[in-house]
């Protein structure tokens, strides 16, 4: 459902318009000397090549970990694994095929992170047990804000080392959120309580994170990200996530699910400028409010005034938002025709027009697509953690090395002008992952060149027929074992007396 209102979106056809001829409508087939549109923005970049590696080398620098560390509440003295190794092997972690911690302990022993050691000392002559307690005790210290300051300090640096396609003015970022699994181990139930379905009329096991995210339209890297209890909405972590920063010069766009008075009034805090779907319930209760009438070609400007059920977050004053309410009527051959209600702080018409704020807004099933790599590609989907803590410095590793990735695609597309939506994303993180195994931490300018180039010509196929709609359900696959029906303490006990007498 998601997918087809995006393409109606992108192709819009006004309902006035006057319809050609059917001649006129018949488009030429293309041919080989005819190029074809690109899949997606070009990113640009003033960087030669073993430029960008060096830059790529500074995403982690020792000098700004010191600096969060010192804002951190407790001390921390020289250890084996230090806090930038701990934080690279976190990230490390992440980006193996099996985020087990025997593989770190393997590469720290291989001298994998000796150059990231202080100087005079070597991790892998630290080092003497191949037991994990060491580098388990290390990440467990590493505080959390240090984990929150890398991934904001990557996504300054790729907006930094890239020219990033704006629209307006503006570089347009993309806000949705999601949800991860954990195991109820340690304090987990007790900040991510278990999923209790509707019709659940068994003991729940599973626990659940919610994730709000804020992703770059043109590099799908991740700007920041939060994770909070199930009991709490998508839409308050949305206005938290948005107060503890300042975004200008950003155009922020996200879903019906959104399109609610306090996001747009923490948009409005955060200096941010917003692009909001709202539902037809609550696009005719503005319109009602303003006295006007809810039509398909509606583009005036309203002021937003809250009513005694809207929320606002907290340390800012119930105020009308002024923007503009959109109505469009968007059709195409062979797809249902329907409205779209579009409420944005952009109020000049002449300046953003509502068919480019239209094809703006379409541009948001990108963030699908990049959560379904964060889930599925980088294992994010499930946490094994034994505590919240542990869960959340998981996340944010899993994002950090996320945002990797989406370094070198960008610097991989950037010098072979390639879209960056055109190169595979599972390809880049295999040639990454090896990258990292043969050039241990810093690698070399020749290595690099040929991963960037390797990158490049790691495309998506071309498929010539039309992808069917699937059902947006999981197969269920029948084990060849019980269930577990109740606890697992339980289970044992049973289990106990059943072989007792063998």
């Amino acid at each position: 459902m998601y997918a087809y209102y995006s393409i109606c979106i992108l192709h819009i056809i006004e309902k006035n318009a006057p319809q050609p001829n059917r001649k006129a409508r018949r488009r030429p087939r293309p041919t080989s000397h005819q190029p074809k549109p690109p899949a997606g923005p070009l990113l640009r970049t003033g960087f030669s090549p073993r430029q960008l590696l060096c830059r790529f080398h500074k995403l982690l620098p020792l000098s700004l970990v010191k600096g969060w560390l010192a804002l951190a509440d407790k001390d921390f003295y020289e250890r084996a694994f230090t806090p930038l190794i701990t934080l690279w092997y976190l990230v490390f972690q992440r980006l193996c095929d099996h985020h087990h911690l025997s593989q770190v302990q393997e590469d720290a022993l291989e001298g994998g992170a000796d150059r990231l050691s202080p100087r005079g000392k070597c991790l892998s002559r630290q080092l003497r047990s191949e037991a994990t307690t060491s580098f388990s005790d290390a990440r467990q210290r590493l505080p959390l804000e240090v984990c929150q300051r890398t991934l904001r300090h990557i996504a300054q640096q790729t907006h930094k080392a890239f020219e990033v396609p704006e629209k307006f003015g503006l570089k347009l970022g993309l806000i949705d959120g999601s949800t991860c699994r954990l195991r109820p181990f340690g304090d987990i139930p007790k900040h991510f309580p278990p999923h209790r379905p509707g019709n659940c009329k068994k003991p729940p096991y599973w626990c659940l994170a919610r994730v709000v995210g804020i992703l770059c339209w043109a590099t799908g890297v991740v700007l920041d990200s939060a994770m909070a209890s199930p009991k709490i909405s998508e839409q308050a972590l949305c206005a938290q996530l948005l107060c503890q920063g300042c975004w200008p010069g950003w155009l922020l766009a996200a879903d019906r699910n959104f399109g609610v008075y306090f996001v747009g009034r923490a948009l409005v805090a955060a200096h941010a400028q917003g692009l909001l779907r709202l539902t037809e319930v609550r696009a005719r209760k503005l319109a009602g409010s303003e006295g006007l009438k809810l039509k398909p070609g509606l583009d005036a400007p309203i002021n937003w005034v809250p009513t005694r059920h809207d929320q606002c977050p907290e340390g800012l004053t119930r105020t009308p938002l002024a923007g503009r309410l959109l109505a469009l009527r968007l059709n195409r051959a062979g797809f249902r025709a329907f409205t779209l209600y579009l409420f944005t702080t952009l109020g000049d018409p002449r300046q953003y027009p509502a068919s480019e704020l239209a094809a703006i807004y379409g541009q948001r099933w990108n963030i699908e697509l990049c959560f379904r790599y964060i889930k599925s590609q980088m294992d994010l989907g499930l946490l094994e953690c034994h505590s919240a803590q542990m869960a959340r410095k998981e996340w944010l590793a899993g994002l950090i090395a996320y945002n990797l990735i989406r370094w070198c695609m960008g610097a991989a597309g950037a010098l072979a002008a390639v879209p960056l939506q055109s190169l595979s994303f599972s390809r880049a993180r295999e040639l990454i992952v090896g990258w990292c195994f043969r050039t241990s931490v810093t690698g070399s300018s020749a290595s690099w060149k040929r991963l960037l180039t390797r990158i490049a010509t790691a495309r998506l196929p071309k498929r010539r027929k039309r992808r069917p709609s699937e059902p947006r359900a999981i197969r269920w696959f029948q084990k060849d074992v019980a269930r577990l029906e109740g606890t697992r303490a339980a289970a044992r006990q049973k289990l106990a007396r059943a072989n007792a007498k063998s």
